[in-house]
């Protein structure tokens, strides 16, 4: 296995017209969640990737099942709960050009995750393991079910990968801070936002940002600088990559889950720092061009072809 993970996955309602949510009467349904977005993006590069999570045995949780499933995503580890419900997400496009998102999710099945829910056998043949800031705030078994994988991972050689994924309409500001930075000691790839950045340490300059994950034990820090691309360090090595032109941004949501996994599919085939921050790039890039989290996320080809590296035929 390549990449495990596991957290929340929502059904996720796109409104059919912008405006205010009490004036939109029709939405499409489609699949969200950070974790479950970065495996479904991995997949499609060709990457063996494994999920677990807990969802409400509902006409919801089994959409999800079946979506994961589908992309070809192992969830031998999922958990159906029939007393809880799978959580929703709806997104309202109105005053800003990212989509404000409102969450149903208190008390779903998935808040109940605990270290009980935890394979280690599953987890320790996996060469990466990837979460995000999002589990520890679901609840408190959730967080601490966090940290038990992190250290089943450190302690069978598995690779850390931490993407701090800060929502402030989950927890505090301070409550968020104190776990993410002590998460933070324990990722060997880590790959903040400059905005959550500086929210969390209290600076804003990429160099600095580095230097504190670096000091921290991280081996690769990534930022992600929205459309300008990423910075990178690597030990001695650190670069600006560029990122993508995009023409007509579509939806926001789900480019930086697409970028870890583009991090990660360069680091898993090998390839240097920069070729790795390219492939981050150009996925966060092509998750902009198609509504729904998941749905810009190319194969391998289309990458390539994006990136200007492969010829694209089309008629």
């Amino acid at each position: 296995m390549d990449v495990v993970s596991f957290g929340e996955s929502l059904v996720v309602f796109n409104p059919d017209t912008p405006g205010p949510l009490r004036q939109v009467n029709g939405f499409r349904k489609s699949l969200g969640g950070a974790e479950s977005n970065v495996l479904i993006a991995l997949a499609r590069l060709g990457h063996k990737v494994g999920w677990f999570s807990k969802l409400g045995d509902d006409e919801f949780g089994r959409y999800i099942l079946n979506s994961i499933r589908a992309e070809g995503v192992d969830t031998s580890q999922v958990k159906m709960l029939r007393q809880e419900s799978t959580g929703l997400l709806f997104k309202e496009n109105y005053q800003s050009a990212n989509p404000n998102v409102i969450y149903y999710r208190k008390n779903s099945a998935a808040s109940t995750l605990s270290v009980d829910d935890i394979n280690e056998d599953y987890l320790k043949q996996a060469k990466i393991l990837h979460f995000t800031g999002i589990t520890p705030a679901l609840s408190s078994s959730a967080c601490e079910a966090v940290f038990k994988a992190v250290e089943i991972a450190k302690t069978n050689g598995v690779l850390v990968s931490f993407d701090p994924n800060l929502r402030l309409k989950l927890w505090s500001l301070d409550e968020a801070r104190s776990t993410i930075l002590e998460l933070a000691h324990y990722a060997d790839i880590i790959m903040p936002g400059i905005d959550e950045a500086e929210l969390l340490l209290g600076i804003k300059d990429v160099e600095a940002i580095a230097d504190y994950f670096t000091a921290q034990g991280s081996k690769i820090v990534a930022i992600k600088l929205g459309s300008e691309g990423c910075y990178l360090r690597q030990e001695s090595e650190s670069r600006y990559v560029p990122g993508f032109k995009v023409e007509k941004v579509i939806d926001t949501v789900g480019a930086g889950d697409g970028f870890a996994a583009g991090l990660l599919a360069g680091i898993l085939r090998k390839e240097s720092l920069e070729e790795s921050g390219k492939y981050a790039n150009g996925i966060g890039a092509m998750a902009t061009l198609a509504q729904g989290d998941s749905d810009g996320y190319p194969y391998f080809e289309q990458l390539l072809e994006f990136m200007g590296r492969k010829q694209r035929i089309e008629r």
